[in-house]
């Protein structure tokens, strides 16, 4: 029987265990989406713009992506269906954000047509050699036999190994036209991947046994081995810190746990409990800029890296044992290694004790200063966490919200963050906590953005309207690009455009996107206005809560990456720097 490429992409998809697509139709991909709509598992989305819909695909795969199910049946990963050209590039950011964070994602771009012999038409770009910089791979269908190999083919990328996005081009006449496809292939699940050298596991073992006082700094990759870090955390009596994306691998209230990075724009508690550490076990964790505080992180040398990466260990620190593989088994492995030594740990409670002093003092400091006529953001922190339910979902933005959840919120086991990674694009959050709710529709979704990165994608939530999706959209409104604003003031003691030019009416973005408003003008009615929000969600209608936040404060992760930075300059740059601070602080 022939079919069109739109039909055997269908098929295939389903195959692949594919639930949604995210996108916007055109003259393009017309045909998909009206495959799509025959199909019984597959539901497609509408978005208001391509870079929501990547962002949604992104979340949603950072939730649901957890390898192969049982007997080998494929798993649904984000899957985006767009238009070529424009949709490509709209979409870009959110592909961006996968490829550097490791998200699997499937984007199926039209194409122009083959057959026609013409130049200039409509969409023509070669979207292959665009793409070339942020998928992992792409794809370009010649035939209609070719559909649905190829598309198990981009589905294997996209998740082996460290996964990414992958991008398959499927050109109009293909979609249009009827073809012979010859026999089917039928999905076959990869193998497994391969457990970790023992000699190499062993000497981790001795690194980590040799050490006086050995600590654990955890990333995004780890984050389906959370039971073996606990063990292994127990076992040894290590602090954990974790980078940004993993604030949510290692349990927040965990009495080990000491907060995010150990450089000096770590907070006192994670500062203090690494300051003694001589050796350091990494699990999937980059030693990116961001978590080592622009590189400002003393690293021992007896590091034992672990990553799916071969590229990652080394890279910015040397490795003394280097373990590449899957956290779990990679875990799993030095466990046994360790157990079978028998190391004699007591909990070591002056270590604890130290963390959980440090904790409190900063909170309490946190609480006592400020603008009493705005929302502290301690006590809304606060407030949040005694409120949400442990398996909640919370999705951050890029902004000076970013790290003040950072430094203030905590993560119970089994709740889950998502937030940008270094690709770091504004605009994420409110996308991904819809992309989040479509991916659990059983756990309660909050998004907490300023109101920069609000103003860039908050249309999107007509998109959580229309699908009934209830999420509590936290919107730090303080006029500002508080993050930027912030890192301006003291070098050019001025600042230029992160003033936004008008305060954002978010009463009147929910009347225009079906949302519900909460306002949140002072402390007083944090609790109250988060109850209020919570209730309203559970309807399935989306709310925007108008959180009037003060910034007066900036966080230890701004203070202490801008002094790193600064000692990094030349001397002659320094001199630079002081003259023109000093200067434009006298007036001329």
């Amino acid at each position: 029987m022939k079919k069109t490429a739109a039909q055997l992409a269908v098929h295939a998809l389903e195959q692949l265990g594919i639930t949604h697509t995210f996108g916007i139709p055109g003259v393009h991909n017309t045909e998909l989406y009206d495959a799509l709509a025959h199909s019984r598992q597959i539901t497609p989305l509408l978005v208001t713009h391509e870079g929501g819909g990547a962002f949604m695909a992104d979340a949603f795969s950072r939730l649901n992506w957890g390898g192969i199910g049982a007997e080998g049946a494929a798993r649904a990963i984000g899957t985006l269906a767009i238009v070529p050209a424009a949709g490509l590039t709209h979409a870009a950011s959110g592909i961006g954000e996968a490829y550097l964070a490791g998200v699997p994602m499937l984007v199926l771009t039209g194409g122009t047509r083959t057959d026609s012999g013409r130049r200039y038409q409509l969409h023509g770009i070669d979207q292959l050699e665009m793409a070339r910089g942020f998928t992992k791979a792409a794809f370009r269908v010649m035939t209609h036999e070719q559909v649905v190999p190829t598309l198990f083919e981009a589905y294997r990328i996209a998740t082996s190994d460290v996964p990414g996005p992958v991008l398959v081009e499927l050109p109009v006449n293909l979609q249009i036209f009827t073809g012979d496809a010859g026999k089917l292939p039928a999905w076959q699940s990869p193998e497994p991947p391969a457990l970790p050298d023992a000699a190499l596991v062993r000497q981790a073992a001795d690194v980590l046994l040799q050490a006086r006082q050995a600590g654990l700094f955890v990333g995004w990759g780890a984050r389906g081995a959370q039971v073996e870090l606990m063990e292994l955390a127990e076992l040894l009596q290590m602090p954990v810190s974790t980078t940004l994306q993993g604030l949510a691998v290692f349990p927040g209230n965990h009495p080990l746990h000491a907060g995010f990075g150990f450089s000096r724009s770590a907070v006192p508690a994670a500062q203090h409990a690494f300051r003694q550490c001589d050796a350091l076990l990494a699990v999937g964790a980059r030693f990116a800029e961001i978590p080592t505080g622009s590189f400002g992180a003393r690293v021992p040398q007896a590091l034992v890296h672990v990553d799916i990466d071969p590229e990652v260990p080394g890279a910015n620190y040397p490795a003394q044992v280097a373990l590449v593989g899957d956290a779990q088994p990679v875990l799993r492995a030095l466990l046994q290694e360790l157990r079978g030594r028998k190391p004699e740990r007591s909990p070591n409670t002056r270590l604890q004790h130290q963390i959980a002093g440090d904790k409190a003092a900063y909170l309490d400091g946190w609480l006592k200063q400020g603008d009493p006529a705005r929302v502290n953001p301690a006590a809304f922190f606060a407030s949040l966490r005694k409120q949400m339910p442990a398996d909640s979902i919370t999705v951050l933005d890029d902004g000076n919200h970013t790290f003040l959840a950072a430094e203030l919120y905590a993560w119970p086991q089994g709740s889950a963050l998502l937030t940008p990674s270094d690709f770091n694009a504004m605009g994420y959050a409110v996308p991904a906590a819809i992309g989040a709710r479509l991916a659990h529709p059983e756990r309660e979704v909050v998004a907490i953005v300023g109101d920069g990165g609000f103003a860039m994608s908050c249309m999107e939530i007509m998109t959580a309207t229309a699908n009934g999706l209830g999420v509590v959209f936290c919107v730090f409104n303080d006029g500002a690009l508080a993050q930027i604003a912030q890192a301006q003031q003291l070098p050019y003691q001025r600042q230029t455009c992160t003033l936004l030019p008008h305060r954002i009416g978010l009463q009147g973005v929910a009347q225009a996107t079906g949302a519900a408003y909460v306002p949140m003008p002072d402390n007083h009615c944090i609790d109250s206005a988060i109850a209020e929000a919570r209730k309203l969600a559970a309807q399935g209608r989306p709310v925007i809560v108008d959180v009037a936040i003060d910034y007066s404060r900036p966080t230890t992760f701004t203070q202490g990456t801008t002094r790193t930075n600064f000692r990094s300059f030349p001397l002659g740059q320094k001199l630079r720097f002081l003259r023109r601070i000093v200067g434009r602080k006298l007036g001329r």
